[in-house]
């Protein structure tokens, strides 16, 4: 009997070898993968069993947690949801997450490391924090001067602090309330469908999502490169550009909307928006010259991050010099996120030096300890200091005495630049309203604020459209706003 009794004991020693080693494999090794895998339901339960952190502007959370008392416990709430979807997006329990709540979401739902104690406390507890909170840099007057100029209309608003990069406002219009995606069920499914056939597509960012061509507005990008690569030395210097302008290279001519173009300085041309001149100096400049200077800007960055991804604004790098002439006004294939268009703005603003966009300022943990901060951060040098002093010149002029007297604030030095933006098949599309703007008070050693505004107000009337009547008004309500949270 004794020999029949080791080899059944060796035979079970042998399977429970067998067992620790297959344990360990999974436990080792197939981990992840069963964690991850969609029929483990526990990973989805551990997700919604504590709180999610906050996001917050000006001190004070626009987001929030309810217990639902459901496996799921947990579904996110907003507060003024409309008012800043564009900046939190939503997170749900059926569609997941988007905008700051997908790029900040291991801070928000405590699985960050860096929310934990000590090195390596997740992996060897298997455990996670609270989650954290999200300090964001907007501030609450501007976005409500913002989303109030709009007034539901299609379109979106962009502002910056010149000198930091900080968003201090980003709103997209029309809006919606993501708290109607937290949960689950049929409720949050109709309101998906409903919200993606709308056909004012509100859960479209149109701030950093939705590029337009930027039409006279990007004239400013072009008289930057001239002025840098000096082929204009005296902004107040005629030019030989006729009235209408010959397109290189083909018997179409590009008019002006503006009286007084022909042969007019480059500073004339800003303050009227001479379309003729402004291609004839892109076409001057040339492509290598003009891309170079795009890119100074942000243009062709296929990276930015703010920390949700920014769409590409896009000059073509390759094109005839007809092509080129109607880029270097902010049509043909030129096109650009609302954001992009306020850092065109800032980098005036600040002496050429363009910082980095960025919407987040620092993450704590739950107790309020800050765990990451992010400070100014120099995106490009966009242009000489010389020539951001003569575009301010210029662009203060456009308000004072050109067209874009709308924007103009009593006792403030306020530069800006109207647009209107031709598109659809053959220029038959309402034209979109642009303004690009930045304002400084009296004695201040900086400006406050940088803007860009872009209305489609597909509604109106085509001869009502301009960046100085649609959009300028708005911007000055947002410089506003800027204005008085500093005074």
């Amino acid at each position: 009997m004794i020999p029949y009794i080791r080899r059944a004991a060796a035979f079970c020693l042998l399977l429970l070898v067998a067992l620790l080693a297959n344990a360990a494999r999974v436990q080792l090794f197939e981990a992840d993968e069963l964690n991850s895998s969609s029929a483990n339901r526990r990973t989805t339960i551990d997700r919604y069993d504590q709180p999610r952190g906050d996001i917050l502007v000006d001190g004070k959370s626009v987001t929030g947690s309810k217990d639902t008392g459901e496996q799921l416990a947990y579904e996110r709430t907003y507060r003024h949801g409309p008012l800043y979807a564009p900046v939190t997006g939503y997170a749900s329990q059926t569609y997941g997450t988007t905008l700051l709540e997908n790029a900040e979401d291991a801070i928000l739902s405590g699985t960050a490391p860096i929310l934990a104690p000590l090195p390596l406390w997740g992996d060897i507890t298997r455990s996670r924090q609270p989650g954290g909170d999200v300090v964001t840099t907007v501030e609450d007057s501007m976005q409500r001067a913002a989303y109030d100029g709009l007034a539901g209309r299609r379109g979106a608003v962009a502002a910056l602090d010149p000198a930091t990069g900080k968003i201090l406002a980003l709103v997209s219009s029309p809006s919606y309330d993501p708290e109607v995606l937290s949960g689950t069920g049929s409720s949050v499914t109709d309101a998906w469908a409903r919200l993606n056939g709308a056909a004012g597509l509100p859960m479209l960012n149109r701030a950093i999502r939705q590029t337009y061509p930027p039409g006279s507005a990007f004239k400013i990008v072009t008289a930057a490169a001239a002025l840098d690569a000096r082929v204009v030395t005296d902004p107040d210097a005629a030019t030989d550009t006729p009235s209408p302008y010959l397109l290189p290279g083909t018997s179409t001519t590009l008019p002006n909307e503006a009286r007084g173009c022909g042969k007019a300085s480059l500073a004339e041309a800003i303050r009227v928006s001479c379309n003729t001149v402004m291609a004839h100096l892109g076409v001057e400049v040339g492509l290598e010259g003009m891309l170079k200077a795009v890119g100074r800007f942000g243009f062709n960055d296929d990276d930015l991050r703010i920390p949700s991804g920014v769409a590409r604004s896009n000059f073509d790098s390759d094109m005839s010099d007809d092509q080129l002439a109607l880029s270097s006004i902010g049509q043909y294939d030129t096109t650009a996120t609302p954001l992009q268009m306020a850092m065109v703005a800032s980098a005036v603003a600040n002496g050429g030096d363009l910082s980095r966009p960025h919407l987040v300022n620092r993450v704590t943990t739950a107790d309020g300890d800050t765990v990451r901060q992010r400070g100014a951060e120099t995106y490009h040098r966009a242009m000489n200091p010389a020539t951001a002093m003569q575009l301010r010149r210029m662009m203060v002029d456009v308000v004072e005495n050109g067209t874009g007297t709308n924007a103009a604030i009593d006792g403030v030095t306020v530069g800006g630049k109207t647009g209107t933006a031709q598109h659809g098949v053959d220029n038959s599309g309402t034209p979109y309203a642009w303004f690009i703007s930045w304002a400084q008070e009296p004695g201040s050693g900086r400006p406050a604020v940088a803007v860009a505004v872009v209305v489609e107000d597909a509604s109106a009337n085509r001869a009502d459209i301009s960046g100085g009547g649609s959009a300028a008004p708005i911007a000055r309500a947002v410089m506003e706003a800027a204005l008085k949270s500093r005074g």
